[in-house]
């Protein structure tokens, strides 16, 4: 297969923004930028990976930025027809992040990989800010309904409605930033997760978008009357999620299967669950989507990372690991156990379950009938030279990482994250509930 070289720089800056002391583990969390911190140690040459690193790096590498403004969507609602929605706020990791992370990573003098090609190659023609080569799902279904591109909050100037949105955010924005957790850093340090003194990524959990909307957009949208603004966010989308993945990458270093089941799951589909009331109680949020995880035992950095010295271990027709797998489908069940109640609790909300889990492995059990190719765990882009072209100290926009010469016959992109092609299939699968 033809593989083209894509660039790479190692140069951090010194210094980013703040608002606020970064001395506890959810305190800073909340800040937008606004003065200089204490520059990181994360990029200062190559070290050598210890599997602490490995994972947090992974999860990092779940990640996405973007310093451009987002294209317009190019479909449009039929002249005349009222648009069910007005707009889209979206909260959650790298899957909908269409371009927080840079900002994040600015916080941090951190080199993002996603700044370079071949990301956003295949339909921007540059980067965006999208861990993808072309669109993510929010884009598909941003089309589908009429709506803009939704533009990533936090991207240049911090806090500062494109030029294209007219200098608002009333039709949407993105508070999503890649590798973002749904559980604050508290709970991973309390457990020995994670050591204390690293705070990235973990500065920008659920709680703290959250805080973000309604400390910061909220009070910019709602600037008339209280019925109008309860009438925007009436007829706007939220989503909530995907949120797990990157938790479950960093709790998969130190806790058992079953431990992680017992105590991280429950943990996570709880502080869910009460992100969705706050938007419904607080905010008048009328339209809710919530995505579960991904397969995981079928993601390549998983493979990488945790591999199994028995053969039984692994699928023998797929070659995902079951094992991991349940652990998604037993997050998932869980959450739509937790939904199933709030429906019932919050007449006349539309609480919709996105199934991410079940698209995925369609394409891995018959990659051929949907259109990619047999070696489906494969990443398109990337450093490695084993089956999963994968390695988490070359990735995707590193100068030794190379690209597939068809993204479109991929599944995977640059790891955990999908190729444009793949985030069409699983957009077509959320639209049939949303729309």
């Amino acid at each position: 297969m033809h593989r083209s070289k894509s660039s790479s720089r190692c140069a951090a800056g010194r210094s980013a923004r703040s608002s606020r002391s970064r001395s506890s583990d959810t305190d800073t969390s909340h800040a937008l930028p606004a003065s200089s911190i204490g520059s990181s140690s994360i990029c200062r040459g190559r070290r050598k990976m210890t599997p602490m690193r490995s994972l947090q790096r992974a999860a990092v590498v779940l990640v996405l930025l973007s310093p451009w403004e987002p294209t317009p969507a190019l479909a449009a609602s039929s002249p005349g027809a009222r648009r069910r929605y007005e707009s889209i706020f979206s909260l959650g990791d790298s899957f909908t992040d269409t371009g927080n992370n840079p900002a994040v990573f600015a916080w941090y003098s951190i080199p993002d990989p996603v700044t370079r090609p071949p990301y956003g190659s295949t339909f921007f023609g540059r980067p965006t800010g999208r861990n993808c080569d072309g669109r993510l799902i929010i884009d598909f279904i941003a089309e589908a309904l009429g709506l803009p591109y939704v533009p990533p909050y936090l991207g240049p100037p911090f806090g500062s409605p494109p030029a294209s949105s007219g200098g608002s955010f009333r039709r949407g924005a993105s508070l999503a930033v890649g590798g973002a957790t749904a559980l604050d850093a508290a709970f991973f340090r309390s457990r020995g997760i994670l050591p204390a003194p690293s705070k990235f990524p973990l500065n920008a959990s659920l709680s703290v978008q959250l805080d973000w909307f309604e400390s910061h957009l909220k009070p910019s949208l709602c600037r008339t009357t209280t019925q109008e603004c309860e009438e925007l966010l009436g007829r706007s989308l939220f989503f909530v999620g995907e949120f797990g993945v990157n938790d479950y990458l960093f709790a998969l270093g130190k806790m058992s299967l079953q431990g992680i089941r017992s105590v991280v799951v429950p943990s996570i589909v709880q502080t869910i669950r009460q992100a969705i009331e706050r938007l419904i109680i607080t905010h008048g949020a009328k339209a809710v989507v919530v995505p579960g995880v991904i397969p995981l035992g079928c993601s390549p950095p998983v493979l990488f990372l945790f591999p199994e010295p028995d053969p039984a271990e692994y699928d023998a027709k797929t070659g995902c690991m079951p094992r991991h797998n349940e652990l998604g489908r037993h997050h998932n069940a869980a959450l739509q156990e937790s939904l199933k109640e709030l429906r019932a609790k919050h007449h006349g909300v539309s609480i919709v379950y996105a199934d991410f889990f079940g698209p995925v492995m369609d394409m891995v059990e018959s990659p051929r009938k949907l259109g990619f190719r047999e070696d489906v765990l494969s990443v398109c882009c990337g450093g490695g030279h084993g089956k999963y072209n994968y390695n988490i100290s070359v990735p995707c926009g590193d100068a030794n990482a190379s690209t597939c010469s068809r993204p479109s016959a991929s599944l995977y992109w640059d790891g955990v994250h999908f190729t444009e092609a793949a985030n069409r299939h699983i957009s077509r699968s959320w639209l049939s509930s949303i729309s």
